[in-house]
């Protein structure tokens, strides 16, 4: 599976910007709600547990997932809980850690059937999709590192796994806000680092999304405001598809402002 090779890939490329890193550097804070770099690590790994529990069925990811969702009931923050769960784990030992369980993710995914259900906290997945989940995480969690340490990421075509997980979760974004789903579906034509042009959708001249698949993708993850990018859109819908796009789980969030997020 072409997909968990490029969770690996994405996971490599986040490694080597850390790799001399020090234990005290590991508590720099990131522009993302005042994360360090400790915590975005431990929720990386975290969840690649998760996803690796997830592999082995329902009733192994129930027993996984049932401490983290009482947790969350209580009114505990996932900070919290990734720290308590992982006994404290930081710094070196933890970039070992999360390294390790990378490659041990990327060949399970590797050699499972595409097709395969993964159960998760919401709706089940594919296994492809759930491994596609995973490099999007690693993606956009990566991104405050990269900001945090004035370090511009070489992008490579595997972004187009993030930007199709944007597309694909249109309507999620809008019934998550309890929004009406607006249709049809805004045509999203994008440029990937390559100078490849991807394109979902059925082509309309007054309801589109263009520009950089980078670009798009920071919106969708919520790593960019849409204002700091050079994505053009035409048409209500898709402006306002922009505005609050949202690619990943849980309660729907509000994105960065305009300037909030950028490299240092």
């Amino acid at each position: 599976m072409q997909q968990a090779n490029d969770f690996r890939e994405e996971s490599l490329t986040l490694k080597a910007v850390i790799k001399d890193l020090d234990d005290g550097a590991f508590e720099a804070v990131t522009q993302f709600k005042g994360w360090t770099i400790n915590d975005v690590f431990r929720h990386l790994h975290f969840w690649n547990k998760a996803v690796m529990v997830a592999s082995q069925g329902e009733e192994a990811f129930g027993e996984f997932f049932q401490g983290v969702g009482a947790h969350m009931t209580k009114g505990g923050s996932l900070p919290e809980y990734e720290k308590q769960y992982l006994e404290g784990l930081s710094g070196g030992a933890l970039r070992s850690a999360w390294s390790d369980l990378v490659d041990e993710t990327a060949n399970a995914y590797a050699a499972m059937d595409p097709s395969a259900r993964v159960p998760w906290a919401g709706p089940s997945m594919s296994a492809r999709s759930s491994i596609s989940a995973r490099q999007m995480e690693t993606w956009a969690h990566g991104q405050e590192v990269f900001d945090l340490l004035g370090v511009e990421r070489q992008e490579q075509d595997r972004i187009r796994n993030i930007a199709h997980l944007g597309v694909s979760t249109y309507g999620w974004t809008f019934k998550n806000r309890k929004e009406p789903i607006p249709e049809p579906a805004p045509f999203v034509e994008l440029i990937g680092p390559s100078g490849a042009v991807w394109t979902w959708n059925d082509p309309q001249e007054d309801n589109v999304v263009r520009g950089s698949a980078v670009e798009f993708s920071q919106v969708v993850t919520q790593v960019r405001n849409i204002a700091d990018t050079d994505l053009e859109t035409r048409g209500a819908t898709a402006a306002r598809w922009m505005e609050v796009a949202q690619c990943f789980a849980g309660p729907a969030e509000t994105p960065p402002a305009q300037g909030a997020r950028h490299k240092i």
